[in-house]
């Protein structure tokens, strides 16, 4: 199993720091996006994906650039990430597909911003071929997708979604963070394996739960009456560390301690950690396994890169070299979680040294 964040192609909040400017926030994601090359990416994600041959892929921000010429004009999809690597993965020789059943995908819409009415972006090398003009108007749709490997495809008996009744907002009616995650029953020797693939939030607020620790919490209880071995991935957005004191090494923002949320302990335990305000140590408190690598060692930390993917963000680069990690790395987010019997073998982390 392997869980894989594929990254929307761009840094939202540096966007949301040039409004009320629309047009200069559209057109900030719209070159990082060309600029992160999605293209180029999914053949090597896809030879990472190959060479270890996981049954099961839970994708996160598995997302769509969406675009139009004009306002009420035909949208066009310019970008679909998940078909991108779909078509990369047959081409290496190891075809997958999204799991399936005649009911349904195991895809979960996260959260969107559709194109807006005269917020154009300007790419003449990629719309002129589309619309005939050197602009238009895009937005994004962003999804947790649950893939199987191609000769697995008829083990599937079961695909569902759900939603996170937590959500954020960013901007109001223009941008709302909802999150949830995918699911699929697969027959797996003998038995059936429920996976799912999520993605937590990432925003928090001083003094008040973080969204992420709300949302695991319904994770829990929604799959609290499932009986058979449980494999749940994703980003997580949480750290073992967190809340974090105020002076700790934090380069990438994560949860603070505050009166609502007391610092974890330095050294948490299962038994003795502040669950309350991490999703985290909730999954651990209800009894899910981390498959590891060691969560705790700065080598396996999956969070550091810039936001054009050009190499290490220079400050955290700066903190990983503090913290033990050579490559910018500073908090492990990402993690594969197993219940009710699903057995540990082997684990690993992908693409955390440079250039990969």
């Amino acid at each position: 199993v392997m869980s894989r964040n594929i990254y929307l192609g761009a840094e939202i909040g540096p966007a949301l720091e040039l409004l009320p400017d629309l047009q200069a926030a559209g057109q900030l994601l719209w070159d990082q996006v060309r600029a992160t090359d999605f293209e180029a990416r999914a053949p090597l994600l896809a030879q990472e994906i190959v060479a270890a041959r996981p049954d099961v892929v839970g994708l996160q921000e598995a997302t769509r650039w969406i675009c139009r010429s004009w306002f009420l004009g035909r949208s066009t999809v310019v970008l679909d990430f998940t078909e991108l690597l779909l078509g990369a993965l047959a081409s290496a020789g190891i075809p997958y597909a999204i799991a399936a059943t005649p009911e349904g995908r195991a895809v979960n819409p996260s959260f969107s911003i559709g194109p807006l009415p005269g917020v154009s972006m300007r790419d003449p090398e990629t719309f002129q071929p589309l619309f005939g003009r050197d602009t238009a108007e895009c937005g994004f749709e962003v999804a947790d997708v649950l893939l199987v490997r191609d000769d697995l495809t008829a083990a599937v008996q079961r695909v569902g979604t759900s939603e996170y009744e937590a959500a954020v907002s960013i901007v109001p009616t223009v941008l709302i963070i909802e999150r949830g995650y995918a699911w699929a029953d697969v027959a797996v020797a003998g038995t059936t394996v429920r996976f799912v693939t999520t993605h937590l939030e990432s925003q928090w607020e001083y003094d008040a739960v973080p969204p992420a620790a709300e949302q695991a919490r319904q994770l829990v209880e929604d799959l609290a009456l499932t009986t058979g071995p449980l494999v749940v991935v994703g980003d997580f957005n949480s750290d073992y560390r967190d809340p974090r004191p105020a002076a700790a090494v934090n380069p990438a923002e994560q949860p603070q301690a505050s009166p609502a949320c007391p610092a974890q302990a330095s050294e948490p335990t299962v038994q003795a950690a502040e669950a309350g305000c991490s999703a985290y140590w909730t999954m651990r408190q209800h009894g899910y396994f981390s498959a590891g690598p060691d969560d705790f060692a700065a080598g396996n930390a999956t969070y550091g890169a810039s936001a054009l993917l050009a190499g290490p963000d220079p400050d955290r680069l700066r903190a990983g070299l503090e913290l033990g990690n050579p490559y910018g790395f500073t908090d492990r987010l990402d993690y594969v979680w197993v219940r009710n019997g699903a057995g540990l073998g082997s684990a690993g982390v992908v693409g955390q040294q440079w250039p990969d």
